[in-house]
């Protein structure tokens, strides 16, 4: 028996410094300010107490359906040139209500069946329908579309999140919110420059490499630019707006090819760099192998004294950066030239890195939390934590009497523990995880109380010390079992479903009712034991 106690009593004291070194760590000393320091260091806050940024974005989901649909075009007129299948117009259309729709246009009857053959082999995620006038529509099924939405929505979290890590932000919280909303949930704690982190963060850095027509002429405006090629825009084409080069910043309209030749997403890396000649900032990049291959061959034929010489219009968020002669075959590197100053460079090459977002984001809310605001909440929370843990403690001195200190004992390693966890886990503690902490507290005092009155009972009906706390522990064992099972579980559904805050208060009351069945059950039945081992044969219990 005596074995046994010593043994429960080391491995009790074992857990207790395993877990002070969980919240301290190694302490660069023992003053007050220095355990702060640690415990904070070890401990991370949320933004409702440390402060931050709290934005939800809109993604706009059908930017992404758009670019899928001119893909798709652009495959189908080559699949149907490659057939020799003639036709009018292939184009997404205009009208942002439906742009998950492709119109085929002047189909020679006799080739439907070529199209349709076409469609199912190459587009297996659109239905083809129409035939008046010799015109077709494909439209994106519902399925392919509501999978292409979700997509969207997630690589635009996951890009946001590589590029809120690569700005250093700690503890971020992004995630969706809303039901079926497309918007995303981003918490910064602790931003000290929030202007510039939304920026980057709206910032689609959406890079492509497309033909520019005309050779790259810039034109003074949109009618200038449609004038040059007979009053009509050019078939497939676009105008887009950019700057006359790298040193005139002159707002000009270029005649842009709708299909790039290569995005942002075929970059294999990114790098801030200088320009060899001038020593000015540019954007090195390398492509990926596949992407590679496409552009050399792409430059090969476009560039001068190549079968069909052009331009290549480097367009960032829909903007023109330049539009350079493409003097020889380019395979997979290159630099971005715009005027760039070293920050915008180093911005610029991050956000490429990190992944161009699959749609642009529309700004919906924003509110900042000011440190001091935090550090009010930290300090009623603490409050409350500390004021209710000294009452409850008072309380069950007072009730049970020398049995009381077994409790409180049990109650202040269950704070330890908790603490412990979240400074190894480096979970965020927020203000529902205070109040996660403090229902904790009440929970763990609950399952004494169960103990403690089973024990009385039994004490009551004559049974020895000894008998009744074995008898105590024992029946109340299935009723602690069963009050803690039904609450984790509640706790484990707010975790699943709840927002940032409420997933903190789930996961910290789930762990402290865990660690409660510990020290409730174990820690405290080892303390009876040892009270029990240093009396007297008939000596009363103080409960």
């Amino acid at each position: 028996m005596q074995k046994n106690l010593t043994l429960k009593t080391l491995a009790i004291v074992a857990i207790l410094i395993v877990f002070v070194y969980g919240i301290f760590g190694i302490p660069k000393g023992f003053s007050g300010d220095a355990l702060k320091e640690s415990l904070l260091s070890r401990i991370s806050l949320g933004l409702d107490l440390k402060g931050g940024t709290h934005m939800i974005l809109q993604v706009m989901v059908k930017d992404a359906v758009k670019a899928e649909s001119d893909r798709a075009a652009e495959l189908l007129r080559e699949e149907l040139k490659k057939a020799n299948v003639s036709f009018g117009d292939i184009a997404t259309l205009d009208d942002s209500k439906h742009p998950e729709q492709v119109v085929v246009k002047g189909i020679n009857p006799d080739a439907v069946g070529k199209l349709r053959d076409t469609v199912t082999e190459k587009l297996a995620g659109y239905d083809l329908s129409g035939g008046a006038d010799n015109t077709y529509t494909l439209t994106m099924k519902s399925s392919a579309l509501n999978d292409l939405q979700e997509r969207t929505v997630e690589q635009s979290i996951e890009a946001i999140r590589n590029r809120v890590d690569t700005l250093g932000v700690s503890e971020p919280l992004i995630e969706r919110h809303g039901l079926g909303q497309d918007q995303i949930l981003v918490q910064l704690p602790g931003v000290d420059d929030p202007t510039r982190v939304k920026s980057i963060i709206q910032s689609t850095a959406r890079l492509e490499f497309r033909e520019a027509l005309n050779h790259g002429t810039p034109y003074p405006s949109e009618q200038a630019a449609l004038d040059a090629n007979g009053g009509i825009k050019p078939p497939n084409a676009e105008l887009l707006h950019g700057k006359r080069s790298s040193s005139d910043s002159t707002d000009s309209v270029y005649v842009i090819s709708k299909v790039p030749v290569v995005t942002g997403t075929d970059l294999r890396d990114a790098r801030e760099s200088r320009k060899g000649d001038t020593n000015a900032p540019v954007v090195s990049f390398n492509l990926s192998a596949a992407a590679g291959r496409k552009f050399s061959e792409f430059t090969r034929e476009h560039a001068e004294g190549g079968p069909n010489p052009s331009n290549l219009a480097i367009v960032l968020d829909n903007k023109v950066i330049s539009a350079p002669s493409i003097r020889s075959e380019i395979s997979d590197s290159g630099e971005i030239e715009g005027g760039f100053t070293e920050q915008s460079a180093r911005d610029l090459a991050m956000l490429l890195r990190s992944g161009a977002l699959p749609a642009s984001l529309h700004y919906l809310e924003e509110r900042t939390v000011g440190p001091s605001l935090g550090a009010a909440s930290i300090r009623a929370g603490v409050r409350a934590a500390v004021f209710g843990m000294l009452a409850v403690m008072i309380f069950m001195l007072i009730y049970y009497r020398g049995a009381g200190i077994n409790a409180d004992l049990a109650l202040i390693l269950n704070l330890v523990i908790l603490l412990g966890f979240l400074g190894f886990t480096g979970a965020t503690l927020t203000l529902p995880g205070i109040a996660g902490v403090i229902l904790t507290v009440g929970m763990g005092v609950d399952s004494n109380v169960l103990i403690f009155e089973r024990i009385r009972e039994e004490l009551r009906h004559g049974k020895a010390p000894s008998a009744a706390v074995d008898q105590g522990f024992g029946r109340a064992w299935l009723t602690i079992i069963d009050t803690h099972v039904t609450t984790i579980v509640s706790a484990f559904i707010l975790f699943l479903f709840g927002s940032g805050p409420v997933k903190g208060f789930a996961v910290t009351l789930t762990f402290g009712l865990l660690a409660n069945l510990f020290t409730a059950v174990f820690v405290s039945r080892v303390i009876f034991d040892a009270i029990l081992t240093r009396k007297q044969r008939g000596e009363a219990l103080s409960i």
